[in-house]
């Protein structure tokens, strides 16, 4: 069997197919080689299995797996590279750390798999990009879920991988321990230079920190793209029901120290935020939930709401039963509203009218 070969193409492109007794995974995606991917559906989807193949785990899985040039998996030219040779780093949902050892035990067995001169990433920067060098003398046992999910991320790292998998990281954790590790997480979206792929439930963990999203379903994707926009387009489920939220990206362009406020510059004008002394320039990612969008023909005055932003409709479709959504286009940044469908009979609402989103919440996811 032949190893790895380059390929001209750049980013992960996967093209798998395996037959299972509930479903059978067939799977065509190009994903970016450089952000965080979230692979997102229901349980028995396929989720799993498309990162087990990616680690060559399941060699019944029959396909073509690139990642950045590299080829992994070729079935017609009978290339496949064997788990240990793949530069795969995978977080399970489970951390799995050698119980005899330290903290600095486990993360030097995941520098051990790398020869010296091919390590991308040292141990130091391991440890300072997860927050854990006051752990390193510490036995697993005494650590905290969170803190043991991030060692074992600072451990995959270790190994220099050229792909990250992260498999439900966070689904074992309570809420306070979930919060604990999200923003390490945030800052390995940010600062990671390899492709991601983050599978999760959790549609709040996607919003916060994937930079593309895959909806699966059935072992097909059912849509692949950049995650604000699947989460605005009006014929998925992402943007349907109580839940249904946009994305926005924003800018910290000013503070008003007198009220408490920041301000934030995006596509569609400026955003109030009811933070202070968030850092200028700092860019920020906004989570706007339909059901906090109230929509008038009319720009209000004397009301307590301080964002208020023209947009236009773009497209309407039936949500719950006696409510409808609809998707708006403020200055190119796209809006969700939530709204009854007696107000959409009373003011007449249809693609193509100007009018005024009225913004009760913001949430900073990060």
């Amino acid at each position: 069997m032949r190893r790895a070969s380059r390929a001209n193409d750049s980013g992960l492109q996967l093209r798998l197919q395996r037959d299972h007794p509930a479903f059978s995974l067939d799977l065509r995606l190009e994903l970016p080689g450089r952000q965080v991917s979230a692979l997102f559906g229901p349980s028995g989807c396929g989720k799993t299995s498309t990162l087990r193949a990616l680690a060559g785990l399941d060699r019944m899985a029959r396909g073509r797996v690139v990642v950045n040039g590299e080829v992994w998996q070729d079935d017609g030219q009978k290339i496949f590279v064997p788990p240990h040779r793949r530069a795969v780093g995978y977080v399970f949902q489970e951390p799995s750390l050698f119980a005899h050892l330290s903290v600095q035990g486990n993360l030097e067995f995941g520098l051990q798999r790398v020869p010296a001169a091919q390590r991308r990433v040292s141990l130091e920067q391991a440890v300072e990009l997860l927050g854990i060098a006051a752990l390193l003398p510490r036995r697993s046992h005494t650590l905290s879920g969170g803190e043991r999910q991030r060692v074992a991320m600072a451990r995959a790292l270790a190994s220099s991988p050229q792909l990250l998998l992260l498999d439900e990281p966070l689904a074992a954790l309570d809420a306070q321990r979930k919060a604990e590790v999200l923003p390490y997480l945030e800052r390995l979206q940010r600062e990671l230079d390899i492709p991601v792929l983050y599978v999760s439930h959790a549609i709040d963990e996607v919003a916060r920190l994937a930079d593309h999203l895959v909806l699966l379903g059935a072992g097909r994707a059912l849509a692949s793209g950049p995650t604000q926009d699947l989460l605005t387009r009006l014929d998925l489920p992402l943007a349907h029901g109580d839940a249904a939220a946009a994305i926005v990206a924003a800018r910290v362009s000013a503070h008003d120290a007198r009220f408490g406020l920041s301000h934030a510059d995006f596509a569609g004008g400026r955003l109030t935020l009811a933070q202070p002394g968030l850092p200028l320039g700092q860019q920020l990612r906004l989570r706007i939930q339909a059901r906090d969008v109230s929509l008038t023909l009319q720009q209000q005055s004397g009301t307590s709401i301080l964002n208020i932003l023209r947009a236009r409709i773009t497209e309407l479709s039936p949500d719950s039963p006696g409510q409808v959504m609809v998707r708006l286009d403020a200055g190119g940044a796209i809006l969700l509203a939530r709204v009854s469908a007696k107000s959409v009979d009373a003011l007449q609402l249809a693609p193509g009218l100007w009018l005024y989103a009225q913004i009760k919440g913001v949430a900073i996811l990060g």
